[in-house]
């Protein structure tokens, strides 16, 4: 007979509370190998500015870049990341919901992605530089462009994720949900929707990361405070510190920002059988 004993993993309760601590472990692993390249990289840079390896002028210290981020002081660094988190915020609300609305009439109707999507993508490759003429004349130097100028940042890889997202499901679901008689709406909800949600993150998560890239050209449109605006300062002062700094909010409000869809992404998309789950 075999020994409960000897096998812990038979005892009432062992599996699920092993289930509920055996991924967090590995998590905790993956965030250490996350980090040990950053620490690698910052620890080597400041040891070749250090022993005068690097021009400590055109590339401070990592130190030296903490101070100056400190030397903002509280108030004026919380204003200028208020000020480029708003205007993401709000470019970004308004360029996914549209391109959601477009990209899933062009996913879900024939007649919908003949008319619309040839004009989307030669849209899609112009280059985000080249709006920024255009939307001064139109909107002038205010808010309006710059937040204009996010949202189509964030529409198009948007867009493309919710158009593919629908138009590549599954046939033999389509036929399946006709075979129950669903109707139009219960199709859309309980068959598409799930089945292209994956792809609809995924791009929600790509326009985020582009409307971060194009806050950045819309910041340098005469703007007086921003992430953008700490660029151009420290270029136009020749202060390296200044522009790293900068560079470096950007880099962890971008990270902060991904990490809490890719945490909605996972719990939207728990029901996934996939590799990555069981590689968990």
């Amino acid at each position: 007979m075999h020994d409960v004993a000897a096998d812990p993993s038979q005892l009432p309760g062992f599996a699920g509370a092993a289930a509920q601590a055996g991924p967090a472990a590995p998590r905790r692993v993956r965030a250490g190998w996350g980090l040990l390249l950053p620490v690698v990289v910052l620890a080597a840079w400041e040891v070749a500015v250090r022993l005068g390896w690097v021009n400590g002028h055109l590339l401070p210290a990592p130190s030296e870049i903490v101070q100056t981020i400190a030397s903002f002081g509280a108030q004026a660094l919380a204003g200028h990341v208020l000020a480029s988190t708003g205007r993401v915020a709000a470019g970004f609300a308004i360029g996914a919901g549209l391109a959601i609305a477009v990209g899933a009439l062009v996913g879900l109707s024939r007649r919908g992605e003949a008319l619309l999507d040839p004009s989307f993508q030669a849209l899609r490759a112009i280059p985000s530089l080249a709006w920024v003429p255009l939307l001064l004349l139109w909107l002038g130097i205010d808010e309006a462009p710059k937040v204009v100028l996010i949202a189509i940042g964030a529409f198009f890889p948007v867009y493309m994720g919710v158009a593919s997202g629908f138009r590549d499901v599954d046939r033999k679901l389509v036929e399946v949900a006709r075979m129950y008689r669903l109707s139009s709406v219960e199709l859309v909800r309980r068959v598409l929707l799930p089945a292209a949600l994956p792809a609809v993150l995924t791009g929600l998560r790509n326009g985020l990361s582009l409307a971060w890239m194009f806050m950045v050209a819309a910041e340098l449109i005469a703007a007086i405070n921003g992430l953008g605006y700490l660029l151009t300062d420290g270029r136009e002062m020749g202060r390296a510190d200044i522009v790293l700094a900068a560079i470096v909010l950007l880099a962890l409000l971008g990270k902060v920002t991904d990490t809490g869809v890719a945490w909605i992404e996972r719990r939207l998309l728990a029901w996934r059988d996939t590799y990555d789950r069981a590689a968990r």
